[in-house]
């Protein structure tokens, strides 16, 4: 399968300016794949370690950080002969030997000349105590979910691939229902390596929600070996509202749908160690859209999105004829799904950072904004056809110098202040 990431992995191996690779993500989004595939594709050998349980490895990062010796260990271990720039050093669930990670600030300072990449759980990789980490002596890449121009590439649709990339919309208009039949696949699917593995060799639906089911039990599992023991119960509770809490008219993250009386405070800890993880993304609240947008943030008020959202039907047992057949799918759960889908989407060009924006008297609110090219752009999203938006319509007439974009179901449509690009062209 293609992964764009892969040329961020290029660029950085041919950067003047490389320091040792840090590659960030959730559980199960193909961290591992990705780098030895990297080193497949671009370098003459790996020299590749497991972290997780290799009490070898284990030692020979807790005794110092002599660099010479401890890349005597890996050749040792690994049975390659590591050299210099044709050799990519892996260091694969690492987040088990938080000392590898401090090392890497060694190698930067003592052997820039080597490449070396690590891979593990966001958690891990974060969250130890008593170690340091190597800030501003390492580079990070994230890893998202497999976006929907990934997923048709997997498919072998390269063509519909090609077509969405010119952005010719008198080309692509004709094809709206295939696009939209695609688009349907990838609401069920989602964005998940192995599950989008399956289903392109196989089809197979039930297989597909059967491996969904796994990675969300792995990570309730997660919740219980990295949360701290107070917190795991109303990890829990936050992690499964996300669905009902999408799904209502009014998207902002209430406390009381967890449980009657419940306040911030009691689950601030627990909402943030799922967005640390990589599991939830935050959305918060704009007071005024205007740049630059972090100076009006709201800290209390915010939107909570999955990491992806073939997870998020399979955490509610969405049924394939639901997503696959019915008319109406995109605006079933008062357009959650729709949003869901608009949001990884921008994620996964790492489009930071973005907001929502409500007035405090709750009469306008836009679904996103976000900075693009030093320009405001207010972004909404409609599940269907139906398009009429009072919001959106207030805020261009206050703002005539604001361009908007609107997806929807609708074909792709230029106006003055408004453009609608239908969903699978985000």
């Amino acid at each position: 399968m293609e992964r764009f990431v892969l040329q961020q992995l290029i660029e950085w191996k041919n950067s003047n300016n490389r320091k040792p690779l840090i590659l960030n993500g959730a559980r199960q989004v193909g961290k591992t794949w990705l780098l030895r595939e990297f080193a497949k594709r671009e370098y003459k050998q790996e020299a590749y370690v497991v972290c997780r349980r290799n009490e070898l490895a284990r030692q020979l990062f807790s005794q110092d950080f002599d660099v010479e010796r401890i890349l005597r260990g890996l050749r040792a271990l690994t049975s390659v002969d590591i050299t210099p720039h044709d050799t990519l050093i892996i260091l694969d669930e690492v987040q088990d030997i938080p000392e590898a990670i401090e090392a890497l600030k060694y190698f930067h300072e003592a052997a820039p000349e080597y490449h070396i990449a690590v891979a593990g759980s966001l958690l891990g990789i974060s969250l130890h105590e008593n170690v340091s980490f190597p800030v501003g002596k390492v580079n990070v890449i994230d890893v998202f979910p497999m976006n929907f121009e990934e997923f048709l590439l997997a498919k072998g649709e390269k063509e519909c691939y090609n077509l969405l990339q010119s952005r010719d919309f008198a080309v692509l208009n004709p094809l709206h229902e295939k696009f939209i039949d695609l688009l349907r696949q990838y609401y069920y699917v989602g964005g998940m390596p192995e599950v989008v593995k399956k289903y392109v060799e196989s089809e197979e639906l039930k297989e597909v929600r059967r491996i969904q089911k796994e990675i969300l039990l792995g990570y309730e599992r997660d919740f219980s070996k990295h949360a701290p023991k107070d917190q795991v119960p109303r990890i829990r509770m936050v992690w499964k509202s996300i669905p009902s809490q999408l799904f209502k008219e009014n998207k902002k993250f209430i406390y009381g749908a967890l449980r009657k009386g419940a306040r911030a405070n009691e689950f601030e800890i627990a909402i943030q160690w799922l967005t640390d993880s990589g599991l939830l993304y935050k959305v918060p609240r704009c007071t005024k859209p205007a740049l630059p947008l972090e100076i009006y943030e709201d800290l209390t008020s915010f939107k909570l999105y999955m990491l992806d959202l073939g997870l998020m039907g399979a955490m509610v047992n969405t049924a394939p004829a639901q997503v696959l057949i019915k008319n109406d799918i995109f605006q079933e759960y008062s357009g959650g799904l729709t949003e869901q889908f608009v949001l990884q989407q921008m994620k996964s060009q790492n489009i930071s950072p973005i907001y929502y924006h409500k007035t405090d008297d709750s009469r306008l609110e836009i679904d996103f904004l976000i900075q693009h090219n030093a320009h405001l752009m207010p972004i909404e999203v409609k599940a269907g056809g139906v398009v009429k938006s009072n919001s959106l319509t207030t805020l261009l007439k206050n703002n005539p110098d604001l361009h908007a974009i609107r997806y929807s179901m609708l074909q792709y449509v230029e106006q003055k202040q408004l453009t609608n690009i239908p969903l699978y062209a985000v």
